[in-house]
């Protein structure tokens, strides 16, 4: 429900800028947005939870003996005092309380495995959005997000004159035969593939070709559709 599969979405700033961007997100209706935010928040919560479970298993341990507890309100917030005294109050709560004893019942070769895989998957964007910007005159501009929130979007901008040709190649992906779109940048040996997470449908991957084509190059190179083998 919170995802769906690669579709396509053009949007036309001006007669020479065209956007194709192929998501996994699916159309944003009220209740799609309200379980969003729900799913947002219980991450959020559930992050939350792991950090002080393992915060309560560290004051539990060795390490934290010679540190001292900060638990007098410093004068600024902008502090790691402060730090430390949000930790400390966080520690002296019920759910603080809670995870002490949690932590203090698991062993740590457990509970820090477990924590950090739980941490990465949270961590997950639930959606991958890949995006060809195409400027007559300029260049094109090929973007995909990134798998994880920690880590920015990739993003490559390739002059127009460094662009040789865009063509459609198809490949064996298993039994399956999977069309992708390619840039042919000149002075490089390996061309840039477009999409190259998603992968979306033949229908999609023609659309942009034809209208990349037309954009870039005024509609001065045409002809059939250019193919090779993979």
């Amino acid at each position: 429900m919170l995802t769906t599969a690669p579709h396509l979405r053009t949007r036309r700033p001006s007669p020479t800028t065209v956007e194709y961007t192929v998501s996994t997100s699916p159309t944003l209706t009220l209740p799609l947005r309200l379980l969003l935010i729900t799913t947002i928040i219980f991450r959020v919560l559930i992050g939350w939870s792991v950090l002080l479970i393992l915060y309560s298993k560290y004051l539990l341990s060795n390490l934290a003996a010679a540190t001292s507890t900060h638990n007098v309100q410093p004068e600024t917030i902008v502090s790691i005092d402060y730090l430390y005294y949000i930790l400390h109050l966080l520690h002296t709560s019920k759910p603080g309380q809670f995870a002490t004893t949690l932590a203090a019942l698991t062993p740590p070769t457990l509970l820090i495995p477990l924590s950090l895989v739980l941490l990465h998957i949270l961590l997950q964007r639930p959606h991958t959005t890949e995006t060809l910007l195409v400027l007559r005159g300029l260049g094109i501009q090929t973007s995909s997000s990134s798998a994880s929130y920690l880590s920015s979007a990739t993003t490559r901008f390739i002059p127009t004159e460094k662009v040789q040709d865009i063509l459609v190649n198809e490949a064996f992906r298993g039994f399956e035969v999977r069309y992708y779109l390619v840039v042919v940048v000149e002075g490089e040996d390996d061309v840039v593939v477009v999409f190259p997470r998603l992968l979306p449908r033949r229908k999609v991957v023609e659309s942009v070709w034809r209208g990349v084509r037309g954009c870039l190059w005024e509609e001065g190179r045409v002809g059939g559709l250019s193919a090779k083998g993979g």
